[in-house]
């Protein structure tokens, strides 16, 4: 397994409309095509206004074909027109389970 960390670095005063938009829409969709959530979280300290997902795959060839295909959706396409002005910068990274972690 493969973790997908996603972190969107919201503008001022914007997070809590982008919690809603992913509360009402955006969460749905993902769970169609990724499926695998392992938590969204805001943060309370560090790098305020910062939304962040994280998801789990079987590997990066899995996470590929579920992106694309969550990529190529109208309605995806719809929900990243009215997110992106949200957002003043994204970070992803992919972390791998150590033999010893609880996710594997």
């Amino acid at each position: 397994m493969i973790v997908e960390q996603r972190d969107y670095h919201v503008f001022t005063g914007k997070l809590n409309e982008v919690v809603h938009l992913y509360e009402t829409e955006g969460m749905e969709l993902q769970q169609e095509y990724l499926g695998n959530l392992l938590g969204a979280f805001t943060t309370d300290v560090g790098a305020l206004s910062t939304y962040t997902s994280m998801w789990g795959y079987a590997s990066y060839a899995d996470r590929e074909e579920r992106r694309a295909r969550l990529q190529a959706d109208a309605r995806w396409k719809d929900f990243l027109a009215r997110l992106q002005p949200l957002l003043h910068t994204q970070q992803n990274r992919i972390l791998i389970p150590t033999p010893f972690s609880p996710i594997r």
